[in-house]
């Protein structure tokens, strides 16, 4: 037997599991971790006290964040410039950007650490030694706000409109300046975290609101079972109950970790070509979103002195879909495909056409999971403006990865929602856009492996193509259900990561994991 094919053949699939979602999925950003891109989310918003039609667009960065690492624990990069991008016009250039660009002040040079509080604070006893009188403040008082002493490490950013003339700078419009950063969650005794994150809220002019800030990870996953060569406790079939479950089966290894979180929410109106709220069925209803982190194209490190820049920015990674680059591209065309524009993506139609994370699973399970026959036009409406995300009679454009989403769909409660999304009757679900409580995992595995868009086909079963998953079917923190809908960031003091075996596999109830 040739292993080197064998081998290589499995890198495609084994890498991109491994990064969970897109947390390191390409060589560049595993050793750029600040400007890894590790989800991009757009969804029409659904906080039910909010008649006004409104998108959600989220873009995770920094993956697998140990909230207990201090002393100086997560801060952005001010060198990268954050963007989530828009397409409206179904050509794959972006047509409107929001932009966002951080700035950092250290306000306790002489601490040991970036942030430090307790109730009441607390001073120089009275056998403090000279110069030290005592009464004097030695640490300051729990941190409930952004301005509160304690808070060592403060950052603000800008966000900005951009619009583009296909793909080319139009204008800029700044939308808000100087607005507060939600810190890492350090702990009960230093920080109020969840007053931080809720004044992290900011409602700016034209009905946007935009939250910057240390959050849970959205994503689950059982990654320590997929890199195992696929063996994850319930990959590759879900029987109905397990498909049906709340309670997961694996351990979510992604569990009390953190990561930096940019959401914004804007009208429609500001989103569709038309500048209104389109129907369903309209071929202006459905736009592509992706995010990118770009860098000076020079930085000169000077410590203790500031870093300096020169040249223009270059871009390092960019992220549309959850399962392209991470499931579909090669290896060895990674860091190409992130540094491109999804313009030029025919390039890697290949990828596209006959995937070989399908061939792979195909070979693991002896045949029992079958797949599509090459080439995988299946594929084509997450890669292209098609049915069933996009209107019929919807321009198509080039083949680019981009998050597609029909913006006339109404949102779905979160009590009615289904996790599978679109796959599970569920219209206002990944692929159309994505929400955070979508389990693009599962849903990935049924497009591309078990080619549920494409069934029936010779040896097709939705019993198996359409129940392939990883067990892990729900995240183990309670997400919000108004802006930004993303959880509170781990506690660094009380964080707890979830591991095969043990007992409370979802979030501490449920089920013991399956070891």
């Amino acid at each position: 037997m040739n292993y080197r094919i064998l081998l290589t053949a499995a890198s495609l699939v084994l890498a991109p599991w491994a990064q969970a979602a897109n947390h390191r999925e390409a060589p560049i950003t595993a050793l750029d971790h600040k400007a890894d891109i590790t989800d991009v989310y757009a969804f029409r918003s659904y906080d039910p006290a909010d008649a006004t039609p409104k998108v959600t667009l989220i873009l995770g960065v920094d993956p697998l964040l140990e909230p207990a690492n201090g002393p100086n624990w997560f801060p952005f990069d001010s060198d990268i410039v954050y963007e989530l991008k828009v397409d409206n016009d179904n050509d794959a250039l972006e047509d409107l950007g929001l932009e966002v660009r951080f700035s950092t002040q250290q306000t306790l040079p002489n601490l040991f650490q970036a942030y430090a509080g307790v109730p009441g604070g607390a001073n120089a006893p009275a056998n403090s030694p000279a110069p030290v009188a005592p009464g004097t403040p030695i640490v300051p008082d729990r941190i409930t706000q952004a301005t509160d002493a304690g808070l060592g490490q403060k950052q603000t950013y800008t966000l900005t409109l951009v619009r583009y003339s296909k793909g080319v700078l139009k204008s800029r419009s700044v939308l808000g300046t100087h607005l507060a950063t939600v810190p890492a969650n350090v702990g009960p005794r230093t920080m109020d975290y969840t007053a931080l994150f809720n004044a992290g809220v900011h409602s700016l002019a034209g009905n946007v609101k935009a939250f910057a800030g240390t959050t849970d990870d959205a994503f689950w996953i059982d990654l320590g079972g997929a890199f195992d060569t696929l063996n994850t406790h319930s990959f590759p079939v879900l029987s109905a109950g397990q498909d049906a479950a709340q309670d997961n089966l694996s351990s979510d290894t992604v569990s009390g970790y953190a990561v930096n979180s940019i959401a914004i929410e804007v009208p429609v109106t500001m989103l569709t070509r038309s500048g209104q709220v389109e129907a369903a069925n309209s071929t202006a209803a459905t736009i592509g979103v992706w995010g990118t982190t770009s860098r000076p194209r020079v930085t000169v490190r000077r410590s203790p002195l500031p870093a300096a820049d020169s040249g223009g920015y270059r871009q390092v990674q960019r992220m549309g879909n959850p399962l392209i680059n991470e499931l579909v591209i090669g290896t060895g065309f990674k860091d190409r495909f992130s540094m491109d524009v999804p313009k030029h993506d025919s390039q890697f139609a290949n990828f596209f056409l006959d995937p070989s994370l399908a061939r792979v699973v195909n070979a693991l399970t002896a045949g029992v999971v079958a797949i599509p026959p090459a080439p995988r036009t299946d594929l084509l409406p997450v890669v292209t403006y098609a049915p069933p995300i996009a209107a019929a009679g919807t321009p198509a454009g080039p083949i680019a990865d981009l998050l597609r989403l029909n913006t006339g769909v109404a949102p779905t409660a979160p009590g009615a929602a289904s996790r599978l999304g679109l796959l599970g009757g569920d219209g206002a679900g990944f692929p159309n856009g994505r929400r955070v409580f979508d389990d693009v995992t599962d849903i990935a595995l049924r497009l591309v492996v078990g080619g549920v868009l494409h069934a029936p086909f010779p040896g097709y079963s939705a019993d198996i193509g359409g129940r392939l998953g990883d067990g892990v079917n729900s995240n183990d923190a309670p997400y919000r259900t108004v802006f930004p809908y993303l959880a509170d960031a781990p506690s660094g003091r009380d964080r707890r990561h979830i591991d095969p075996g043990e007992a409370g596999c979802t979030a501490g109830s449920g089920a013991a994991c399956a070891p």
